[in-house]
């Protein structure tokens, strides 16, 4: 059929990655250190994707193409998510449970100069209690985090939440969906970029899963970026 898709231009494309991981569907992946459409029918002609190109190597065209086939894509889904499902409780449990100890040589941890300062900007902070319009969420910056982010990684004030909105929540705990409340704050408030700050463990991803379709059913192109950290307090590539 003659429909919308995109179109990646592979001399543009200097292999970020960010499509790919700004693309809900799957549509996209990365083959030898470039983007490529590799699923046509995932592909639903939204244009997730393009804000997210740094260089401009996205665009859309018109052309026969396979019809976008939300079911095959709801079943990649599923299958995805039940294979995080497995990881979770592969040799023993949840990893977000699973008792581990680090060793920290603190004669050789850095010391530091004066008093930190707290950069958290507003009240509530909870994902579960904050307004989903508020002013805070004017032009904001917005940072949804993990809960365990702020204890694993030190310099999470200075390094993610300086000048952000940050609203916290942990998907495990609180047993919810932040979909729809993501969707609303970010629909009805002038928000200016998104970042997702989450730990490794697999039932983290729940807060990245909210988050992405949160952007997706807002309608809105918003740049977007996701962080992981690990539980020893390291970013991950």
């Amino acid at each position: 059929m003659l429909r919308k898709i995109i179109n990646i231009d592979e001399e543009k494309c200097v292999g970020c990655g960010m499509c790919a991981e700004a693309c809900h569907e799957g549509a996209i992946e990365m083959v030898n250190g470039k983007a490529k459409l590799v699923k046509e029918n995932f592909c639903d002609g939204f244009g997730d994707c393009l804000p997210a190109c740094p260089t401009g190597a996205i665009t859309f065209e018109e052309r026969e193409a396979p019809a976008y086939d939300e079911q095959a894509v709801k079943k990649a889904k599923e299958n995805k998510n039940m294979e995080e499902v497995k990881h979770e409780h592969h040799e023993g449990g949840c990893p977000g449970s699973r008792l581990a100890q680090f060793s920290r040589n603190e004669d050789d941890a850095p010391v530091s100069v004066g008093k930190p300062v707290s950069r958290l900007a507003q009240w509530p902070c909870q994902i579960k209690l904050v307004p989903t319009v508020a002013p805070f969420f004017d032009k904001a910056k917005l940072l949804i985090a993990a809960d365990c982010t702020a204890y694993a990684y030190a310099n999470m004030h200075e390094e993610f939440m300086r000048g952000k909105t940050t609203i916290i929540g942990c998907p495990k705990l609180d047993d919810v969906d932040y979909s729809e409340k993501l969707t609303e704050i970010i629909k009805n408030n002038d928000i200016k970029s998104v970042t997702v700050v989450r730990m490794e463990v697999p039932c983290c991803g729940g807060l990245q899963r909210a988050a992405e379709n949160a952007l997706r059913a807002s309608g809105k192109f918003i740049p977007w970026q996701v962080v992981t950290i690990s539980r020893d307090g390291k970013i991950l590539d």
